[in-house]
C-alpha cells in the first residue's frame, strides 16, 4: 500500500459527514435554531479526525517530506494551496465553535454564523479532497522511492496510534442516526 492510501480512507469518512452537515443546515433554516449537542460532536470530529489525525499526517509527514524534493513547480503550488486550504478549514471550524458557544450563551443570532461556517465546510472539503485524490497525491508518490513510501507508511500507523479511529467512526455512524429529522441519509 502506497502512503497515500490511508489519506484517501480517511477522505471517505470524511465525505460521509457532509450530507450530515447539509441536512443540519436544512433543518436549522427550518426551526431557526441550533442542535449544539449535534454542532459540538461536527466540531469534535473535524478538530480531532480532520484536523488532528489527517491533516497532523499530511502536515507532519507528508508535505514536510516532499518539501525537501525537487517538486516541479505545478506540485509545488498545489502542495501550497492544500495547506493553505487546511488553515481556512481550520478557521471555518474555529468560527462554528465560537458561533454555538455563543449561541448556547444566548445569542440566538449567533445561528447564522454556525450556518455560515458549516456551508464553508461543506464548501471546502469535498473540493479539497479531489484536489488530493485526483491532482496531488499520485504525482506526489513518484517524488519518493519505494523505501521511502514503506518508511512513511510506517510513520502513518505510528501517527495513527494516537488518535482514536474507532472512536469517529462511530461518531459518524451516530450522527447518521441523530434525532433531528432528515439527518438520518
Amino acid at each position: 500500500m502506497m502512503p497515500i492510501g490511508p489519506l484517501m480512507i480517511e477522505h471517505r469518512l470524511i465525505e460521509r459527514v457532509m450530507p450530515l452537515i447539509e441536512a443540519e443546515l436544512g433543518r436549522m433554516a427550518e426551526v431557526k435554531r441550533l442542535d449544539i449537542a449535534f454542532v459540538a460532536t461536527i466540531a469534535d470530529f473535524f478538530r480531532t479526525y480532520a484536523e488532528a489525525l489527517h491533516f497532523g499526517k499530511e502536515e507532519g509527514i507528508l508535505f514536510p517530506t516532499l518539501g525537501k524534493k525537487d517538486l516541479f513547480p505545478d506540485h509545488r503550488r498545489i502542495m501550497d494551496e492544500l495547506i493553505s486550504e487546511h488553515a481556512i478549514a481550520r478557521r471555518e471550524v474555529a468560527q462554528m465553535i465560537e458561533g454555538k458557544d455563543s449561541y448556547a450563551q444566548g445569542n440566538a443570532a449567533a445561528l447564522d454564523d454556525v450556518s455560515v461556517a458549516m456551508r464553508g465546510i461543506v464548501g471546502l472539503y469535498p473540493a479539497h479532497q479531489q484536489k488530493e485524490d485526483k491532482t496531488f497525491f499520485f504525482p506526489a508518490m513518484g517524488y519518493l522511492s519505494k523505501d521511502e513510501q514503506d518508511r512513511m507508511l510506517q510513520e502513518f500507523w505510528e501517527f495513527d496510534r494516537r488518535v482514536l479511529h474507532d472512536k469517529y467512526k462511530k461518531i459518524v455512524e451516530d450522527l447518521r442516526n441523530w434525532p433531528g429529522p432528515g439527518l438520518a441519509v
